[in-house]
């Protein structure tokens, strides 16, 4: 029994100490740790946070994928954001903010460290440089966020898709799309479906992409360089 907890602790601390916001704790520090996180599992659909919600917890991602969405008064869904495994959420709640407007979703089946609010203030008045990785983590997201609003009111379908598209293939440290359907797409960049599905074979007719099930592969980075520059 004893092996199986030395074992669940190890697993534990070495996901940990991937996060961002734990990078400068040692892993005597993240052991110490343990007890204020706990394990879940979930399946895709479910539903970790609605508009408005105070947040009394934080998750830590460590497999699968969440979405971020709004809801336009018409009911239509644009995706703030999709997040991989490392990435945390719910963390406007420990600045004393609601989630603006924004749904959390599993888009897969996810495995999470959840810790609760007073934890996280804790660990933060005891730990600065954590506070710190958390403020640095929600200056991305507010840049990333604004980045995406510049390029709706100023950049083309095509434009942005490729823009997109590189993002996600850079982010995945490879020349491929993988895991995102056209509609996934669509929602990313508050469009239609069908206007995807025409603009990736567009992409694909000038040898931009190549298009496989759930996969783009970006065969010409620089012409995507181009086409997401104007």
């Amino acid at each position: 029994m004893a092996l199986v907890s030395d074992e669940r602790l190890r697993e534990k601390v070495n996901y940990l100490s991937m996060i961002e916001i734990f990078r400068d704790l040692s892993r005597r520090e993240l052991k110490a740790m343990d007890h204020q996180f706990t394990m879940t599992a979930c399946k895709a659909g479910k539903i970790f946070y609605m508009p408005e919600d105070s947040g009394e917890v934080l998750f830590l991602l460590k497999k699968g994928r969440v979405q971020l969405y709004r809801l336009s008064l018409e009911g239509k869904k644009i995706v703030v954001a999709f997040l991989g495994p490392g990435a945390i959420f719910g963390e406007m709640s420990l600045v004393g903010q609601g989630m603006y407007s924004t749904y959390a979703e599993a888009v897969e089946e996810c495995i999470l460290c959840v810790m609760s609010r007073p934890d996280v203030e804790r660990l933060m008045r005891e730990k600065p440089e954590v506070a710190l990785r958390i403020v640095e983590t929600l200056a991305k997201r507010l840049v990333y966020m604004e980045r995406q609003l510049e390029e709706v009111a100023f950049k083309s379908i095509p434009a942005r898709l490729a823009s997109v598209l590189l993002r996600l293939a850079g982010e995945a440290g490879s020349s491929e799309v993988i895991g995102f359907t056209h509609q996934d797409l669509a929602e990313l960049l508050g469009t239609y479906r069908e206007t995807i599905t025409q603009t990736l074979n567009d992409f694909r007719a000038i040898g931009l992409v190549q298009l496989e099930r759930k996969k783009v592969i970006l065969t010409d980075l620089a012409g995507l360089e181009n086409v997401a520059e104007n």
